[in-house]
């Protein structure tokens, strides 16, 4: 919808899904692939089925967050992109609070702003996001901070319909073409 390449890490899981996604969609996708994930060295620095020409392998952690930033920097009007966390691990927890960090600094390089959503598949962010609360309460994080940080989604229908609004895509334009449910016992929608 948004017409711009996929950037994910380049590893194993949602991660790997959103590659097959984009892959299925015919669009562009690329990523960075750390060297080491989940505590083990890769058997070798080559992605199963990436072109080597549509990735990074990087040493460092902070290589990767910083090409992942640089990847939704938006210079021009017409440049739609945007920062999509899914549930992950602490690798994602770091990244989602470094970009959160450069968002509400000004510092992410970006002349125009970039929406920044967290998926809550099945409440999977509930307890961070309850943490984030004791932090108001504490006064550590002022009322209100992240909330204007960040947009909330509970399934892609609602990450799609927020994105075709920021960016003022028309409904017409809007085919998702997305399954209605994926968890018939919650009606959770995908």
């Amino acid at each position: 919808m948004l017409d711009c390449t996929t950037w994910t890490g380049a590893g194993p899981g949602l991660m790997d899904a959103a590659i097959k996604g984009a892959l299925q969609a015919k669009k562009p996708v690329g990523g960075f692939k750390i060297g080491k994930e989940a505590g083990e060295w890769t058997s070798s620095n080559f992605h199963p089925y990436l072109p080597p020409d549509t990735y990074f392998t990087c040493r460092f952690f902070s290589a990767r967050k910083h090409g992942l930033v640089d990847a939704v920097v938006r210079n021009d009007p017409s440049e739609r992109t945007a920062v999509v966390a899914l549930p992950g691990g602490i690798g994602t927890v770091d990244e989602i609070f470094e970009i959160l960090a450069l968002i509400q600094l000004e510092r992410i390089g970006s002349k125009f702003p970039v929406p920044f959503l967290l998926l809550n598949y099945d409440g999977y962010y509930t307890k961070l996001m309850e943490f984030l609360d004791v932090c108001e309460q504490w006064g550590t994080v002022a009322r209100g901070e992240v909330d204007s940080l960040w947009t909330v989604c509970n399934s892609n229908f609602e990450a799609l319909e927020f994105l075709a609004e920021f960016y003022g895509i028309s409904e017409c334009k809007r085919n998702y073409d997305i399954g209605k449910y994926v968890n018939q016992g919650t009606g959770s929608y995908i």
